[in-house]
């Protein structure tokens, strides 16, 4: 059950409250942890004693994701980052593989029920309550995705509905004749069911869902991306962030002025990605204080995120990151010169309603790399030259747009992957 008084905690008292929760973790896993004890021993600490304070804390080395798929190819098929006996572990889930080999990952009951706790909060934080019936239109499979999520739902006492094995038409119609009042998906599959309503002369705004919950991309946290959903669905829209090897970290509450880093569960740092020191704006660094099985200490998501210190609406005094999470720090593209994000851009294709799905190709031209974006358009033509004048305007780069076939461009289940590589020449 998710304690709500520590939402509201005042800032000393939050730190005290994390404090004594990574110490009881570093007491569980230090001594038990092959992968936590060479880390931590290489960084001077020989007990755990010798963590006596934030300073100390800091001095812990990051977790970087590569280490720990050196550490799983070294010792298949689990690594050592394991605190107890494989029999103690009850699941095996998997990272989607989506920057490289897929990073499994196993939980304890405990670990399962703390994923849970912390999918409460996401849930809490955008409306839900236990008389909501939430669906889940997600595969089941390795990737763990909505897996924790479902059970997050069944410990708020909703009725969780699997969508898994199913087309996207026949989600449809489980929604609607089970009456779902929460979907939770990722932005871009929420986009494809409204496209395939409107194909079908369905409309979603009639139904019974009323709140829309997304995750796996930085997708609802884009004003013109979180307008399309709420307009397609006639619902409102909201943001959480999480990964495999961190948990359910963040969620938005009805003031959606950013994310909540749910700061009873996580310890967070925002950090320049180049020098590893503290920044307003840079990459987030996590580490999760109810998870001992495989532990993420001081762990670099890849995440790009800025800081708000406003207080929020809401009353929280979690840490709050407006725009959510913003894109990847490693997915940035120069183009002539000029350093552009893929959400940027998506920011402003998803200003336009006639267009349907989108792809940004980078290819090379000579010696410069590229960019040009494939548009499919339910409208005139005219949409993609508005679309070019609209790059141009905000980001100050002209980017190439060409329309493409309706419903040639891929579509996603889960994370979208909106940017490919061509080799060669264009």
């Amino acid at each position: 059950m998710v304690d709500g008084r520590l939402e509201t905690l005042p800032p000393d008292r939050l730190r005290e409250h994390q404090w004594r929760r990574f110490r009881e973790l570093a007491a569980e896993i230090f001594p038990a942890n092959p992968f936590i004890r060479r880390k931590w021993q290489a960084a001077g600490v020989r007990r755990v004693a010798d963590l006596d304070g934030w300073d100390a804390f800091r001095r812990l080395p990051f977790t970087a994701k590569q280490e720990l798929a050196d550490d799983q190819a070294a010792t298949p098929p689990f690594g050592t980052n394991l605190t107890y006996p494989l029999a103690r572990y009850v699941r095996v889930h998997q990272t989607s593989g989506t920057t490289g080999a897929p990073i499994r990952w196993l939980e304890t009951p405990e670990s399962w029920a703390w994923w849970a706790r912390c999918w409460e909060a996401v849930f809490r934080g955008a409306g839900v309550t236990g008389e909501d019936r939430v669906f889940f239109p997600f595969s089941f499979g390795l990737f763990i995705g909505f897996w924790a999520g479902f059970e997050g739902a069944r410990a708020l006492g909703a009725l969780a509905i699997p969508g898994g094995g199913q087309d996207s038409p026949t989600r449809l119609h489980t929604m609607e004749a089970l009456g779902a009042t929460v979907l939770v998906s990722t932005p871009s599959y929420a986009l494809h069911l409204i496209e395939v309503a409107r194909e079908r002369g369905l409309d979603l705004r009639g139904w019974s869902v009323r709140v829309t919950v997304h995750a796996g991309e930085p997708g609802a946290g884009i004003p013109a991306v979180r307008a399309r959903i709420e307009a397609g669905f006639g619902a409102r829209a909201y943001d959480h962030a999480g990964m495999t090897e961190v948990g359910a970290h963040a969620f938005e509450c009805a003031a959606q002025a950013g994310l909540h880093v749910n700061e009873a569960e996580f310890i967070a740092e925002v950090i320049d990605p180049a020098t590893g020191e503290p920044a307003e704006a840079g990459e987030l660094v996590l580490t999760n204080l109810g998870r001992a099985g495989s532990p993420a200490v001081r762990y670099r998501s890849g995440d790009r995120v800025r800081v708000s210190r406003d207080p929020c609406p809401c009353g929280r005094t979690f840490l709050r990151l407006p725009g959510g999470i913003l894109g990847r720090v490693d997915d940035m593209l120069t183009v002539r010169g000029v350093n552009v994000f893929p959400a940027a851009i998506e920011g402003i294709v998803r200003r336009f309603s006639e267009v349907d799905e989108f792809l940004i190709e980078v290819y090379r031209r000579g010696t410069l790399e590229e960019v040009r974006l494939l548009v499919e358009l339910t409208g005139a033509a005219e949409t993609g030259r508005r679309v070019h004048e609209a790059l141009r305007a905000d980001l100050g780069i002209r980017i190439d747009v060409v329309p493409v076939p309706l419903r040639s461009l891929p579509r996603y289940e889960l994370k979208a992957r909106r940017v490919v590589l061509r080799q060669g020449h264009a």
